[in-house]
């Protein structure tokens, strides 16, 4: 299993998780012409992409659906609250494959394990996709996705405990973020809060609160361009990297990654 994040912040989500068997994109909060230009540039197209898995619908991760519209073959899977809630802003009606949240099941060569996430959207979720044939020369590896979320209940650190690669946001800093002249006394609460973002520190103490963890690598995503910085998840970062033994990706304000092969 191999994926890259093509585009993560505010303006713009999603990701692409690659198999033997499938190719899925994880959220579509841009353009299909925007889709289209950043999958060639990972090697990819959108014609050989097979589904579309959507977390919540926020038009950060959703908006993109509209214009997907030109590729008939693509299925989206999403539970019924997130699909009721992006069919409304549609023009058509996208193969939606509903799941319940909390349910697993297999899609093609991929087990797929959705779980609640607090946060201020109808019914958010993480994902963990798991594929391969836990042999020698092919192990069952596992990739976790948890961004947008105010806060890590036991269940989100038990499914980060048993995975290889790791997505978590690291959305402001609080010091930015309260300072921040563009954000209303309310936003910047909502922003903060229990059904919101983690900022820094939080991501900080979630991943070090996780007990004998197996990551190879956690990639820091969602940095808000107005209220975070490199630097400053670079801090809260400190003494997170003498603990953890593993690499960290930060990515954010728009920007992708290359291709990680989770070997």
């Amino acid at each position: 299993m191999r994926f890259c994040i093509l585009a993560s912040g505010s303006s713009g989500n999603s990701s692409i998780v690659i198999t033997e068997g499938t190719r899925i994109l994880l959220d579509a909060g841009l353009s299909a012409r925007r889709l289209t230009s950043m999958l060639a540039a990972a090697g990819e197209t959108m014609g050989s992409v097979d589904a579309v898995f959507i977390t919540h619908e926020h038009s950060d991760h959703s908006s993109g659906i509209e214009s997907l519209k030109k590729y008939p073959h693509l299925k989206f899977f999403a539970n019924s609250a997130t699909a009721r809630a992006v069919q409304k802003t549609l023009t058509w009606t996208p193969a939606w494959q509903i799941f319940e949240t909390g349910s697993s099941f297999r899609y093609r060569d991929i087990d797929v394990e959705s779980f609640s996430i607090p946060h201020d959207a109808h019914d958010p979720v993480g994902f963990r996709f798991t594929s391969g044939l836990d042999d020698l020369f092919s192990p069952r590896r596992t990739l976790t996705w948890v961004t947008d979320l105010g806060h890590a209940p036991p269940s989100v650190r038990e499914r980060l405990r048993e995975s290889d690669v790791i997505v978590v946001e690291a959305n402001h800093c609080p010091r930015m973020l309260e300072a921040d002249p563009k954000r209303s006394w309310t936003l910047k609460r909502r922003i903060g809060g229990r059904h919101g973002h983690l900022s820094n520190e939080r991501m900080s103490e979630l991943l070090s609160s996780v007990a004998n963890p197996r990551w190879q690598r956690i990639y820091l995503a969602h940095l808000s361009r107005d209220c975070n910085s490199r630097d400053a998840v670079e801090s809260a970062l400190t003494a997170l990297r003498l603990v953890l033994k593993c690499d960290f990706s930060i990515v954010g304000h728009g920007e992708g990654t290359p291709f990680y092969e989770i070997a």
